[in-house]
């Protein structure tokens, strides 16, 4: 019988918790040794499960469900260790979910630049009753990338990020300039 995974030992083969009357039984040995081939991957990834569920250590194809887990879309065409990333990240970036920090810091890691942005709020406070207050009276966002070339950013995928990052009722604008 060929094994899951090829050569992969069980560390705990099922023979060896036998009565000791059939570990000296040749037949119950092989059937137990089909079991411990198949239980062996299983035994494997429970012992690993730590290092699956952090990105930088995981397969490639689990960080992928871990990016499903955390709720961020991974782009096929990035290289490896930016994806792994940008879950690693994923956290530390829905905390900041919603403020200028927050977005800048996501669009950086899809892009791979500190983006520009301009907004028109503002929260101060003023000595003289009735003073002006900062920003405008009209919510805006502008969120400016500047990159060598620009047809290498996905202009739509960068829209839809920046749509799911701001607060919902704020108008936005995306800009991809060259650098």
């Amino acid at each position: 019988m060929r094994g899951v995974v090829e050569g992969l030992a069980s560390p705990h083969p099922i023979g060896l918790t036998l009565p000791a009357l059939y570990q000296e039984d040749e037949f119950a040995l092989r059937l137990t040794a089909a079991f411990d081939e198949v239980w062996a991957p299983v035994f494997a990834v429970l012992d690993n499960l730590t290092a699956y569920l952090d990105p930088s250590l995981a397969p490639l194809d689990f960080v992928e469900y871990l990016a499903r887990w955390v709720g961020v879309e991974l782009d096929e065409t990035w290289p490896e260790e930016r994806r792994r990333d940008l879950v690693g990240q994923a956290v530390e970036l829905y905390r900041w979910r919603g403020t200028v920090h927050g977005l800048a810091a996501l669009v950086a890691v899809y892009t791979g630049v500190e983006p520009e942005i301009e907004e028109s709020g503002g929260a101060a406070w003023s000595p003289t009753p009735g003073g002006e207050l900062p920003g405008s009276a009209e919510p805006s966002l502008t969120v400016r990338v500047r990159v060598a070339d620009p047809s290498t950013v996905d202009a739509a995928r960068l829209e839809a990020i920046v749509a799911a990052a701001k607060p919902a009722h704020i108008p936005h604008q995306v800009e991809v300039l060259p650098a």
